[in-house]
Formats: C-alpha cells, structure tokens, sequence
C-alpha cells in the first residue's frame, strides 16, 4: 500500500554551498473510485484512509445519506500492472441494497487533480436538487460561533498537521465544534479529498448531518469546498485564503457561512454572517 510520504534525493544549494541529501516528499498517488463494479472516478491523493475518500466522494454526488446506504468498500486485487501485488489504488463500492444509483453518477465519469476536484454547472444542479439536509437559514438558527473561536483554529489546525511538518506539502481539512474543540482532521495533497475524507469518516461512524460543526480548511475555499459542506449539512466553512466568486453564490444560495482569509483576528465573512456573534454596532459600509 502506497505511503504518506517517501523519500527523494535532493541537491540543496544555500549561499552558493551545494550539497546532496535526501528530502521527506508528501506521496501522491491514482485512486480509481468504482461504483458497483463500474468505474467512476479518479482522483490524485495521498494513500490513506482511502474508503472514507470514497464514501465522503459519494456524500457530495448524493449518492450516500448515511451509513446504512453502503454495504462495503473493498480494494481491488491484482490491480498492478504485472498483475502480482495489490497497488492499493483501486477501490470498490458497494451499496446496501435498495439505495439507488443515480444516472447523472455513472454518466459522469471522471478524473480529479489533487489541486482541484470537480466542478462546473452539472455540480451545482446537483447541490440545488439532491442536498437532504437543507441549511437552517433563519437568523435565529441555534448554531453560533464567536468570532474569537474562528480566530483560534488555523493554528488549532496547522497544530494538529503531523504529516505538514515533515513535507510542507499537505493540505489539511479539520472539523471542530463551534466552542473550537477538534473533533478530526485529515491531511491530502488535494484539499478536497481532505474533506472528502472528514466526511467519509463521519459517514461510516453515523455522525451524518454535521449540523453543528465548523469545517476548517487551509489554502482557499472554492466553490467545490462549499458544495461538500453543504451535501454534509455542515452549517460554517472557514478558510485562511480567498473563495471564489462561485463559491460565495453557493453559500449564499444555500445559507453556509462562509469565512475567507481567516488570519489570526482578522477575516471576511462572505455569507452567512447570522451565525456569528457580532457586535451590534459593526459596520454595513
């Protein structure tokens, strides 16, 4: 099975000295996703934790509401091109019986770059039509958070990075309570599988909707973050760069909060901003 990180030589020069030594290098490596025996996808990652990046992959094309809608993920054997070893780049889901498999899933067929993901009309359609836990939009929703709290977790998130420290290489995806308690976090070189990852793990343990936690991301929010948290009914989506313009018409659209350039006490509220308790007298210019 593939590793989170292997090792490279490097020539390192500082100051005119040059020298030779090895280097720490974040792993990445093909998952094809299949669906009942039919390809589906691929995707670029970093082995590991690789059926949670399945089931949270299928959470967002709504495929799967809850654990009880899949019957098994499994690696395929003999999928190495000498036909010996397993590669552990294959994965096969099943789903329980009963649970339908939309068209739109299997007519799609798909490759992923870990800088990316999907995205694109047939992805916010599907977000509009299929999301089963329709975000609370009333400015009385229970869910709030200070922004003091939000103010704590990129560094409650670049903390918890174990694989980060070693590469520099690694995005991560947390999930934390709105008091700021770490309840997971998972580390890709592609953001979105990161969170496919958090969603997939929440999946398997039952945990679905998460409508009472914030998902934490490093790098940008993009209009992909947004359409998973909110096919995951995750109610705030915070990230320490910028979203796009698309992201912030989905969550404008759906009622997320979405937090861009999280940055010790400063950030943007891009939507959603009912949810955080804000001074009265802030201003609307």
């Amino acid at each position: 099975m593939g590793r989170v990180t292997e090792r490279r030589r490097v020539i390192r020069i500082r100051d005119g000295a040059v020298s030779t030594r090895p280097d720490t290098l974040v792993a990445e490596e093909p998952l094809e996703i299949r669906l009942g025996g039919k390809p589906l996808a691929i995707t670029m990652r970093t082995p590991g934790d690789d059926f949670a990046l399945a089931a949270g992959f299928l959470v967002s094309e709504g495929v799967l509401a809850s654990a009880g809608d899949l019957a098994n993920i499994v690696y395929c054997a003999g999928a190495t091109d000498e036909g010996g070893s397993n590669s552990y780049n294959v994965v096969d889901v099943r789903l329980a019986e009963g649970v339908p498999v939309p068209d739109i899933t299997l007519e799609r067929n798909v490759y992923t770059t870990s800088s990316c993901g999907l995205c694109g009309k047939a992805s916010l359609d599907a977000v509009r039509t299929t999301t089963r836990w329709p975000l609370d939009t009333s400015p009385e929703t229970p869910v709030r958070i200070e922004p003091a709290t939000l103010s704590a977790l990129p560094d409650r998130l670049r903390s918890a990075q174990r694989v980060f420290e070693r590469t520099g290489g690694l995005h991560a995806a947390a999930l934390f309570t709105t008091d700021g308690e770490l309840l997971d976090i998972r580390e890709d070189v592609g953001r979105h599988n990161a969170v496919d990852k958090i969603v997939g793990r929440a999946l398997q343990q039952g945990q679905l909707p998460l409508s009472s936690c914030v998902l934490m991301v490093s790098g940008r929010a993009s209009f992909e973050l947004v359409q998973k948290a909110v096919m995951a009914g995750i109610p705030v989506l915070a990230a320490v760069s910028a979203p796009s313009s698309l992201a912030v018409d989905l969550a404008v659209e759906t009622g997320l909060t979405l937090v861009g350039f999280l940055r010790g006490a400063s950030m943007n509220v891009y939507a959603g901003e009912h949810r955080l308790a804000l001074s009265a007298a802030a201003s609307t210019d």
